[in-house]
């Protein structure tokens, strides 16, 4: 049941969340929570409550220093990106310290391209986040044919799960570009782009 939750709040995060600030710091706030509760075994409900704190504590954050939003936004998916990059990559091998060097390298990489590039980095950061929380969800709901999504073993399970990973982050980040263009800039770019063209026929 709360892996359906999971489910639904990547899909949220993957396909719409550079339609909101707010949606997008919750979804990878709460996807954050509960990947790294998942990661180090905790049991079904208190992921839930792992993730929900989390998603409640970065919106406040976020609420009390709104002009670094962007940054933040970047590095929560950030950090949920570097999670889920930990998880597809460590295999058995999994430490605290390893995890927390990936998560928190990758989280300040994220804020700091966020911050510069503005939306068209949390594009690219809610759509892989996203992706990456819906996989691992999968991975949960259905162990034993699709658990390989969730913790891969090196070589061929590792390939595949990556390979549909960058797939749905992809279909993510398609779906947002079409559904979002205002908050992407994406209109008033191809009109300055069709203005100049006019300017040079003339």
């Amino acid at each position: 049941m709360t892996e359906w939750v999971v489910v639904g709040v990547g899909v949220v995060l993957c396909f719409f969340g550079i339609g909101s600030v707010h949606l997008a710091i919750m979804a990878s706030g709460f996807g954050l929570g509960w990947l790294l509760a998942d990661l180090f075994g905790a049991s079904g409900w208190t992921t839930l409550l792992v993730a929900a704190g989390s998603a409640l504590i970065l919106e406040l954050l976020v609420a009390l220093v709104f002009k670094v939003a962007r940054f933040v936004v970047g590095m929560v998916a950030g950090s949920l990106i570097g999670a889920k990059l930990y998880s597809v990559s460590a295999g058995a091998d999994r430490t605290i310290v390893l995890a927390a060097v990936v998560v928190i390298a990758t989280a300040l990489v994220f804020g700091f391209l966020a911050d510069k590039f503005r939306e068209r980095v949390l594009l690219w950061a809610t759509a892989i986040g996203g992706a990456g929380l819906i996989l691992s969800a999968i991975g949960l709901i259905w162990p034993d044919s699709l658990g390989f999504l969730r913790h891969p073993t090196p070589g061929g399970e590792q390939a595949l799960s990556t390979a549909l990973w960058v797939a749905l982050a992809a279909a993510g980040w398609l779906t947002q570009r079409r559904l979002f263009p205002k908050a992407l800039n994406l209109r008033r770019a191809r009109d300055d782009e069709d203005r100049r063209e006019r300017v040079q026929d003339a």
